[in-house]
């Protein structure tokens, strides 16, 4: 099966898709989406994902899949092997949790869109900054005491998941934004095991095609 990617190379939507790739082994064809110079409302997008927003992988039938999450359940269940989610309901809960204060509580509030709309709103760079942490910080006191619970390695035992997909590059969208990391050990710990992860190294976003100098 031969998938293409759409993807932005330090976009953390993609980021998390790049990582349940690379830990399921499967190779794709990367198409660059710049997003910062509105590549993304262009018509050629647009037929891909009307929606406009990456990542969208597009299947060998022409099928296109879209929304970071359902892409990488849909990746578990068609690669099971190694497993992004516990066999256990109620392990599976816990590593969809965790992976929801990322997708659904920070990040929604701190992507390139929102971004540009308190732009628009006269909104300060000092002040989009200070609204960008704010939502961090009170995602990852969320995200904190349940990895060092439920954490040996990774967020979730001792393998990436789900939970992990999400949340290296949160991580890194936090270190960009010069977000104080030192009130949580265990996210530190994930993130310094993902270091060491040939998946979690090729998907960084430093090493896309589209990766530019910062």
């Amino acid at each position: 099966m031969t998938l293409t990617l759409y993807s932005a190379w330090r976009a953390t939507a993609p980021y998390r898709v790049r990582i349940g790739l690379a830990l399921k082994g499967v190779a794709y064809d990367y198409v660059p989406v710049d997003l910062v110079a509105g590549q993304q409302h262009q018509a050629a997008y647009r037929a891909v994902n009307p929606q406009r927003l990456t990542p969208a992988l597009v299947l060998e039938d022409g099928e296109v899949l879209t929304q970071s999450l359902a892409i990488l359940e849909w990746l578990d269940e068609t690669y099971p092997d190694p497993a992004l989610l516990p066999a256990a309901p109620l392990a599976r809960a816990r590593v969809r949790a965790m992976a929801d204060v990322v997708a659904c509580d920070i990040h929604p509030l701190n992507n390139t869109r929102v971004g540009r709309a308190l732009e628009a709103m006269d909104v300060s760079p000092v002040r989009r900054s200070k609204w960008t942490e704010r939502w961090i910080v009170d995602g990852f006191n969320t995200l904190e005491p349940m990895i060092a619970k439920h954490g040996k390695g990774f967020s979730y035992g001792d393998t990436p998941t789900l939970a992990d997909c999400t949340l290296i590059p949160q991580v890194y969208s936090a270190r960009r934004f010069e977000v104080d990391l030192a009130p949580y050990p265990a996210i530190r710990a994930v993130a310094e095991a993902a270091a060491e992860h040939p998946a979690f190294q090729a998907a960084h976003p430093d090493r896309q095609p589209d990766a530019k100098p910062v």
